[in-house]
């Protein structure tokens, strides 16, 4: 089920025995926990009675055995078992753990006879369910498919960060533009959490009314200033010399660390080169090739690479990989100018 499905089903009934929690998202995970905890603990329990045990640490059946006894201190108790995929047979290889079949068993025991006012979850959230973790992720499933009830927590794609970027800013009651948005996803991956708390950051700064601009970002928000680096690299792209020496200028008085704005560009070159070779030129088409992949690549991005599909040939591009090599060699000369580095970089990429 999905979060918001999860968060319905407490507000009809009483929560389930047991719960696992399954996916790397921490946003909307946090507010399930929360309310979660409230649903199965009444206000003078909710210390008492709540219990956090560790997979990665414990064996399965120390906390099955854990959870099936009574507790001198509270009627009702949530167990939050967090490293689920900890508990996966080839974690049980020491001697004083017992056998993997064993604690299944008493872990489909305590399923169908649950002890009363206990709530068990256990929490993956090492894996994703795309990629190389999606098999990772469907082991853990089949290790606890004796659980019936699963709420899943995928990470966010880049549209559903800004969805919840505006969402965040409406309930602290300040204005956020797209462009702002666009750069606080970029800035933070798409990554839930994260924003959620730089927001809270921003709105605390601005005050309710105020306005989130892009100097604030790159002032208060880490990683924001390196939106200067995929300017330099679209600029680059359009192969626009006095518009890339400008934007490389600013960085330098900036203070940006110029190996760093090398490897974004090496990597914006690459996923081009990708692109090409795969014979995907739109941005729809550049992204969706690249979140088969299990690459993350939101539209702005995918605007990017398609940019510099558009304006540079292949043999261009292979060209400018080569350059690209020959500056990360020249940053590790003993005591490189890295300006001059990187100016030689451009002057050659806009040729």
């Amino acid at each position: 089920m999905t979060p918001e499905q999860f968060l319905t089903s407490l507000k009809k009934q009483a929560p389930a025995a047991v719960y696992l929690f399954l996916g790397p998202d921490g946003c909307e995970r946090d507010r399930c926990r929360r309310a979660l905890r409230e649903a199965a603990l009444p206000p003078d329990l909710r210390e008492d009675g709540f219990t956090r045990r560790d997979l990665d640490e414990d064996n399965l059946s120390s906390v099955l055995d854990d959870a099936n006894s009574m507790s001198l201190f509270a009627s009702e108790r949530l167990i939050w078992a967090s490293g689920a995929e900890g508990a996966l047979p080839k974690r049980l290889t020491t001697t004083e753990d017992k056998d993997p079949a064993d604690a299944t068993s008493q872990l489909k025991r305590f399923i169908a006879q649950p002890p009363p006012g206990v709530t068990l979850v256990f929490d993956s959230l090492r894996f994703d369910f795309e990629g190389e973790d999606k098999a990772k992720t469907e082991r853990v499933r089949k290790y606890y498919a004796a659980i019936p009830n699963v709420v899943e927590f995928p990470r966010f794609t880049p549209a559903a960060a800004r969805q919840l970027v505006t969402k965040l800013a409406a309930e602290r009651k300040i204005a956020i533009g797209a462009a702002e948005t666009d750069l606080l996803v970029e800035a933070l991956n798409a990554d839930a959490s994260r924003l959620a708390n730089e927001l809270e950051k921003l709105s605390l700064y601005c005050g309710p009314g105020g306005k989130v601009t892009l100097e604030l970002i790159a002032d208060l928000v880490p990683n924001a200033r390196s939106s200067n680096v995929f300017a330099l690299v679209s600029a680059i792209g359009r192969g626009d010399r006095l518009e890339s020496l400008s934007i490389l200028d600013t960085l330098v008085r900036d203070g940006e660390y110029l190996p760093l704005a090398l490897t974004f560009l090496a990597t914006q070159f690459r996923l081009a080169l990708a692109a090409q070779e795969a014979g995907v030129k739109n941005s729809f088409q550049i992204q969706s090739h690249f979140q088969k992949l299990g690459i993350m690549m939101w539209k702005s991005r995918a605007d990017q690479v398609a940019e510099t599909v558009a304006k540079l040939p292949r043999g261009k591009l292979a060209r400018a990989i080569r350059h690209l090599y020959a500056a990360d060699q020249a940053f590790r000369e003993p005591r490189p100018d890295d300006r001059a580095v990187m100016e030689s970089l451009v002057w050659k990429l806009t040729a």
